[in-house]
């Protein structure tokens, strides 16, 4: 979903200032996050105390070597295991205790500051070629449910269907640009953009293909309302993409960065650093 979002983003160019593109990056990052918080809390089986107390425990210790300035990985690889088969037998859904770890992990402390790689940094990179390669075409191919079969022409009317596609189209957008404006307010930050270039990737973030499924999955046990829910997700996601390219073709006229600007917009060190030089 991220790589559809930034790939229609992309198309603008230079045209796209480099804090929108940071925006839109994060904003997808979190809507990931909520995603898996949505199914953690209304999708589980039940909650078993026992297995939950031993997952809390787990990710207890896991903090504590993050606190106790541990670095090296291999302690905290070693508490994914029991921390998964934990979370997945408490009721609540075993990906969370993939983001409980890497909440775990050090990143930036006192005992990585002389590293050269951050631990989650480096477990990172280490995981990319094969999250890339393995992971997320297994995932999207065989979790997600991307099927067309049982999808009927009457099911672009139900309210399954509607109610979805709209969601995307409409409601993702209206909801993202009212958050965005009153925590700029809130915080006294400015936009990374216009309104309507903040509505533009808005409506970018409603592509909404895996994690979307996922869910419908989820919620939906017959395959008549799967069908409609696949149908809402594709059409949902197909119009928010181009309108929301459109909207953001009228919004960015000119080019407005180039890639030294990238650059210092995502590392603002980078300012000072040739200032001084």
């Amino acid at each position: 979903d991220i790589a559809f979002a930034l790939g229609v983003l992309s198309l603008l160019g230079r045209r796209v200032p480099p804090a929108l593109k940071v925006f839109l990056l994060a904003l997808a990052i979190i809507d990931d996050l909520g995603a898996i918080l949505v199914i953690a809390l209304f999708y589980g089986d039940g909650l078993n105390a026992v297995a939950l107390s031993i997952a809390a425990l787990l990710f207890s210790g896991a903090m504590a070597l993050n606190r106790m300035g541990v670095t090296t990985l291999w302690p905290y690889l070693l508490l994914f295991p029991p921390l998964w088969l934990a979370m997945h037998e408490s009721g609540v859904h075993a990906t969370v205790a993939g983001v409980l770890l890497a909440l775990s992990i050090p990143y930036r402390t006192k005992a990585t500051a002389a590293m050269r790689e951050p631990p989650l940094l480096a477990m990172e990179h280490g995981l990319r070629e094969w999250v890339m390669f393995v992971i997320m075409p297994v995932f999207a191919l065989a979790n997600a449910g991307v099927s067309f079969e049982g999808m009927r022409a009457a099911d672009l009317v139900q309210p399954v269907t509607l109610g979805i596609a709209l969601g995307l189209l409409i409601g993702k957008p209206i909801g993202i640009v009212m958050c965005a404006t009153a925590a700029a307010k809130l915080l006294r930050a400015p936009l990374p953009s216009s309104l309507a270039a903040l509505a533009g990737v808005g409506l970018l973030a409603g592509i909404g293909f895996t994690m979307s499924l996922f869910i419908g999955a989820l919620a939906f046990g017959s395959p008549a309302l799967m069908a409609q829910t696949r149908i809402g997700v594709f059409a949902g996601s197909g119009a928010a993409a181009l309108t929301g390219l459109a909207i953001l073709t009228l919004a960015l006229r000119r080019p407005v960065a180039t890639e030294a600007a990238e650059r210092a917009a995502v590392d603002p060190f980078l300012v000072g650093d040739r200032a001084k030089d």
